[in-house]
């Protein structure tokens, strides 16, 4: 299974669309980690499984939503209310509570992965204001079986290889 993960795209809308339109036939499903600043009915959201950023302001919006990947419980929020830009604690915590193997989010518009206790941690940055790096950046989570590799790339769609994690959840 592939998940394509953006966020943190603050009103960007040709750039969403080409970026759904490249992965597309690749894809089982899309995420959109908060930030869009664009209404949950538009086309460009259409397809994306969403949750409400800080900078959200359609109702429709939920602040998290668990979906399940396989045997895989995935935990997708903001981030905002976790108050990932000083630790991954919190979050940390709610994805115990939860049960979930992988937690993705945004808010702090910084690109990255890890694994920390068997959760692996996908933020895929910005594809408007990166933070960090120079990238302006999305990710694709592929799952087979327990093994999971985040990829990640440009707004152009070019691989970013230093930036991919690979491991093996429970």
């Amino acid at each position: 299974m592939k998940v394509l993960i953006v966020s943190d795209s603050h009103g960007l809308q040709e750039e969403l669309l080409v970026i759904k339109e490249r992965h597309r036939q690749e894809v089982d499903a899309m995420i959109h980690c908060g930030d869009s600043e664009l209404l949950q009915s538009s086309k460009e959201m259409e397809s994306f499984l969403t949750v409400c950023g800080n900078c959200d302001y359609d109702a429709s919006y939920v602040n998290d939503r668990v979906e399940t990947f396989g045997k895989l419980t995935c935990f997708v929020t903001h981030g905002h209310l976790y108050n990932v830009k000083m630790s991954l604690m919190n979050i940390h915590y709610k994805a115990r509570e939860l049960g979930a193997q992988i937690v993705c989010f945004g808010h702090s518009h910084i690109a990255g992965a890890e694994v920390i206790d068997n959760v692996l941690f996908i933020n895929p940055g910005s594809i408007l204001l990166p933070r960090m790096r120079k990238e302006r950046t999305y990710a694709i989570l592929n799952i087979e079986d327990q093994e999971a590799t985040v990829q990640f790339f440009q707004i152009s769609g070019e691989h970013i290889p230093s930036m991919q994690i690979s491991c093996t959840l429970p």
